[in-house]
């Protein structure tokens, strides 16, 4: 994302980054490492056995995570094991997103794992495709009884159930990885609804950055572990996409080191709140308005906002696909185009349930009650306006508008990567 702009002369601008963390040299490497000395766990060539059947599940084309990289060491383990290659599935993890493509298959495992191996979706709204696995309700865990756990049949029946996933800030779960990609990415309809519902996000420990005593996070967790979820590899990408930590073994182990990692790369403490702030998303987060509204709702409704109430958020977003082609994004979008009042949609969301999808019309909308938000450069510039946010086709445009909002004497922070850097604000 272009991170120089033309601001107004008097604006005080900041441009914040993630902290600079060193690359690993050589990322297959690094996971083959890792593989053969997984933290919590034995090594998969010690557990696995040839009559083993085994699902791997791995992050949808939404989320950056490099699976082409992760996923070849993996399956040399399983085959140092004797696991022969029928006994393998391989799940993409798309939740309410729309099927991945073939191209996105193999961009995703690499093509000869995709010509060897079975590679399926994951399909949320296909009963036959879900196991039951009983209400996730644990009063020690402060997880609510009328949560069903309905999990991918592959997944939940395989012998040997891994996972890959990326660490970083995440709007609900504090932090994403572990658990997420199963509970989530394989969870049924009504496990996302109802873990994606007013119960969950209404609560203020559900909060960015938060994984202590966090309900959504231990519903992953405890989701993720009823499914059966014994290994997984997780990796911290910097600003520029580039892998600076991976680890494997133990789900919790592993997120639970990345997260303490995570933070000193992405927590970035700043002085106060600023009347502007330029939010950067970029791929593959820019290719739908569902995703690159992540950035506004990042940016608005951290513990504490960086953003001032009646502030504006500015997020440079493609969005090729318009609002998305999933059943989530086409429920995000017709929730949002439909309704004239912002606060009456929400408080009807908190009556009658958030089914999945609306979540983030239900995030987004708060945030549009307290800020300007200008998409800039959207191709469905329509879209953006039916979803209550403005269009703007060019930065110059967008900051033209902010300065009419903001005055000729603003404050503005510039955040290129808005999901990779996680502004703590000092004092309000």
């Amino acid at each position: 994302m272009e991170t120089q702009y033309a601001f107004p002369p008097d604006w005080r601008v900041t441009t914040i980054e993630a902290n600079v963390s060193t690359a690993l040299p050589d990322l297959r490497a690094a996971v083959e490492a890792t593989l053969a000395s997984p933290i919590n766990s034995l090594p998969l060539r010690k557990t696995a056995r040839r009559n083993t059947n085994v699902c791997i599940v791995f992050t949808d084309a939404t989320r950056a995570c490099p699976d082409a990289i992760l996923i070849p060491p993996l399956l040399r383990e399983l085959a140092a094991a004797g696991v022969p290659s029928e006994h393998i599935t391989l799940l993409c993890a798309t939740g309410m997103h729309r099927p991945s493509t073939g191209t996105e298959k193999i961009a995703k495992v690499g093509m000869a794992v995709a010509q060897q191996y079975a590679v399926v979706d994951h399909q949320a709204q296909d009963p036959t495709a879900l196991v039951n696995l009983g209400s996730l309700g644990r009063p020690d865990m402060d997880l609510p009884a009328d949560v069903p756990t309905f999990v991918n049949r592959i997944a939940a029946e395989a012998d040997l159930l891994i996972a890959t996933g990326v660490v970083e800030p995440h709007q609900y779960a504090g932090y994403s990885g572990g658990g997420k990609t199963v509970a989530v990415g394989c969870g049924g309809e009504a496990t996302i609804s109802a873990t994606h519902g007013a119960a969950f996000l209404d609560d203020n420990r559900v909060r960015l950055g938060r994984v202590a005593s966090n309900p959504f996070q231990a519903a992953m967790r405890e989701c993720a572990r009823r499914a059966g979820l014994k290994f997984v590899v997780n990796v911290v990408l910097d600003g520029d996409g580039r892998a600076v930590a991976v680890q494997a073994g133990d789900p919790i182990s592993v997120h639970d080191q990345l997260v303490a990692f995570a933070r000193q790369i992405y927590e970035v403490p700043v002085p106060g709140q600023y009347d502007v702030v330029v939010a950067g998303i970029g791929g593959p987060k820019d290719t739908n308005l569902y995703q690159a509204s992540r950035a506004p709702t990042y940016v608005g409704l951290a513990s504490t906002p960086v953003v001032r109430e009646g502030g504006v958020i500015i997020t440079p977003a493609r969005c090729p696909e318009g609002a998305g082609q999933g059943p989530g994004e086409q429920r995000f979008y017709e929730l949002l185009s439909k309704t004239g009042d912002l606060r009456a949609m929400l408080d009807d969301l908190r009556r009658r349930g958030i089914r999945a999808g609306e979540q983030r019309a239900f995030m987004l909308a708060q945030v549009l009650l307290k800020h300007t938000v200008i998409i800039v450069g959207s191709e469905h510039p329509d879209v953006v306006r039916d979803c209550k946010m403005t269009p703007a086709a060019t930065m110059d445009e967008a900051v033209t508008l902010a300065r009419s909002i903001a005055g000729d004497h603003a404050s503005a922070l510039v955040i290129p990567h808005a999901l990779q850097t996680l502004p703590v604000v000092e004092s309000v």
